[in-house]
């Protein structure tokens, strides 16, 4: 479901740089005939967190053999490529899972769809000190993401382990304060780039996976995680996200099938350390689920 670039830009200059371009974009398209691709004279511009990650030289060498000219834009926060993408400096972005994009969405009361998925991640809980969930001593304390999605991912990777107990057996909206008191642990949220650097001083920290090869970890380090593979993971999909009125553009989703092109596909999975569970699901699909989810965050 959050880093270095071929385009490295921050978000002052994304605003400062790349304004025009969106703005320009739509003089750009013409309507596309069936199996055709849309024309354009400027590169696809997609938002991505850690463009540094093995599969991004792969894809874009497929594309451009595919006659397709792309530029992967950096972004080191989460926060910083949705609306990006909603004031057309982006034309795809791909760095979320789906209960991300809900809670964007419902938030900013915008509705940018996913147009195809990439993987799940597993979220998993790391320790220095401690090797085991049950050798963590009652009382101590666990780092959790700040970022309401992921903290409440992680909140149900706790309770899974016997850590915390939440309220009412924990919902989409939980957070911190649903942890009730007879609980094993105490629960920090921290930025999500924190977690790794707060195992110097908690008993143990949920660590999202764009962050653990910083911190020296690896995927096997984890003494608990989540079931990428079970139904309550679905809203972990991650995702192509693009504009509404983009969702049929022939040109993105031609991208999103070069993204499981094998090739594509393994470096991916080598960038997660081997964790990454490859899901293919189209956009109908993956737009249902997002209803769903968003239905249950308006409540």
């Amino acid at each position: 479901m959050i880093r270095k670039t071929t385009a490295v830009i921050a978000a002052t200059a994304l605003l400062a740089t790349l304004a025009a371009c969106g703005s320009d974009s739509d003089d750009t398209k013409t309507t596309p005939t069936a199996g055709e691709t849309t024309a354009r004279t400027e590169p696809v511009r997609i938002g991505v967190v850690g463009s540094q990650d093995d599969q991004w030289p792969v894809f874009e060498k497929k594309a451009e053999e595919a006659g397709i000219d792309v530029e992967i834009i950096n972004f080191t926060a989460y926060t910083e490529p949705n609306p990006a993408l909603s004031q057309g400096q982006l034309d795809l972005n791909q760095f979320q899972h789906l209960q991300y994009l809900a809670d964007y969405n419902v938030a900013s009361d915008d509705n940018l769809t996913p147009i195809g998925s990439t993987a799940i991640y597993p979220l998993a809980l790391y320790s220095s000190e401690y090797d085991s969930v049950d050798a963590i001593p009652a009382g101590s304390e666990i780092a959790v993401p700040n970022d309401p999605t992921n903290l409440n991912r992680a909140l149900f990777v706790l309770q899974s382990a016997g850590l915390v107990q939440l309220k009412d057996g924990g919902s989409l909206a939980s957070t911190e304060l649903d942890v009730l008191p007879e609980s094993k642990v105490k629960v920090t949220p921290v930025d999500a780039a924190q977690a790794a650097i707060s195992l110097q001083s908690v008993a143990g920290a949920v660590i999202n996976n764009d962050f653990i090869a910083d911190a020296g970890l690896k995927p096997e380090d984890a003494i608990a995680q989540d079931d990428p593979t079970s139904v309550g993971a679905r809203p972990y999909i991650n995702i192509w996200v693009a504009r509404d009125e983009d969702k049929n553009d022939p040109t993105l989703l031609k991208l999103v099938e070069i993204a499981h092109d094998a090739e594509v596909e393994e470096a991916l999975k080598a960038a997660s350390g081997g964790s990454a569970v490859i899901v293919k699901e189209d956009g109908a699909t993956l737009a249902g689920y997002l209803a769903d989810i968003q239905a249950q965050i308006k409540g």
